[in-house]
């Protein structure tokens, strides 16, 4: 069971581009190592593991989380402007 591959995929949505890409893993992998192991940090230099939020299917989790089959890996960005002062502006127009 420990050589078992597992697939999943990492995801991250900046504001010009998305990616989203498939990996196999090893089961027991962990959502740093599926970052790693896409190549997303290539991609993306800006992305900033010590400080920006990571998650599966949008329920935010730490890097060491173990995956399993089919996981969304999602790496978030960080929010430019608090959505309900967004809210408030766009009621005030």
């Amino acid at each position: 069971m420990a050589d078992e591959l597992i697939a999943v995929e990492v995801a991250y949505a900046a504001p010009d581009r998305q990616l989203l890409i498939p990996v196999s893993l090893m089961a027991n992998s962990t959502v740093e190592q599926a970052i790693a192991a896409s190549g997303i940090l290539r991609e993306f230099p800006e992305i900033d593991l010590g400080q920006q939020k990571v998650g599966i299917f949008g329920v935010v989790c730490s890097l060491d989380k173990t995956l399993s089959p089919e996981d969304r890996v999602e790496i978030y960005r960080p929010l430019r402007q608090n959505p309900m002062d967004a809210r408030r502006g766009r009621l005030q127009k």
